[in-house]
């Protein structure tokens, strides 16, 4: 059947949508496939998870400076060197030392120092203002006993006496013992010279330093 100039022009035209829409459904799924397999670029990489001021201002790992040990640390002995002071570690100050050696210095300058003519109130008021009241007593009635003060009188004994500090012995919070060597020049009817050893021990009172015992010091100091 011949068709009419009518008929064949739509007939055409339904031949090219055809083709058109098979060339869509041909292209659609090839250009579809490539963008499925094509490589897909990361979204981020460990570079770019860091923010570019904290890579700026983070140094790296090889580059931080060593450690530094300071050249002294508080309460260590300083490099120079240097003498130490002990008085921090003891329970009285240069001071007190001091004033508890010229003490003792003065009792044992007058501890021998008498004479036969001299009572025993006025050997013992010597040593008032560096000996306390009861050591001066004692000392006192020491002196007085009647067997020694009969003798010193028969021999007519004179003598004086001085001291050295030898060493500390022992100490405490407001005491101190020194071991002193006290030398006596006593002269009768003849002169003799003789040096004992003695433990003295002066203690910090309202008076100051005062001697408040003495021993042999071979025999300790109580």
């Amino acid at each position: 059947m011949e068709l009419s100039s009518g008929q064949q022009r739509l007939l055409f035209v339904i031949v090219v949508l055809l083709l058109a829409g098979l060339g869509i459904y041909l292209l659609g799924p090839a250009t579809h496939h490539k963008a499925a397999t094509a490589p897909t670029q990361p979204a981020s990489s460990t570079t770019a998870a860091v923010p570019a001021s904290s890579a700026a201002s983070s140094p790296a790992a090889t580059s931080a400076p060593p450690s530094t040990v300071p050249a002294t640390t508080p309460g260590s002995s300083p490099a120079s060197g240097g003498s130490a002071d002990i008085y921090q570690w003891l329970p009285f100050t240069r001071q007190d030392l001091t004033q508890a050696a010229q003490v003792t210095l003065a009792f044992a300058v007058d501890y021998d120092t008498f004479s036969y003519t001299e009572p025993a109130a006025a050997y013992a008021k010597k040593m008032a203002d560096v000996a306390t009241a009861e050591l001066a007593a004692t000392l006192e009635s020491n002196y007085a006993t009647p067997a020694i003060a009969a003798q010193r009188t028969a021999q007519k004994q004179v003598s004086t006496s001085s001291g050295g500090i030898v060493s500390i012995r022992s100490f405490g919070s407001g005491s101190i013992t020194f071991v002193v060597n006290i030398a006596q020049q006593l002269t009768t009817t003849g002169t003799a010279s003789t040096t004992t050893a003695y433990a003295v021990t002066v203690v910090q009172g309202v008076a100051g330093w005062q001697v408040n015992d003495i021993e042999f010091a071979t025999a300790g100091n109580p």
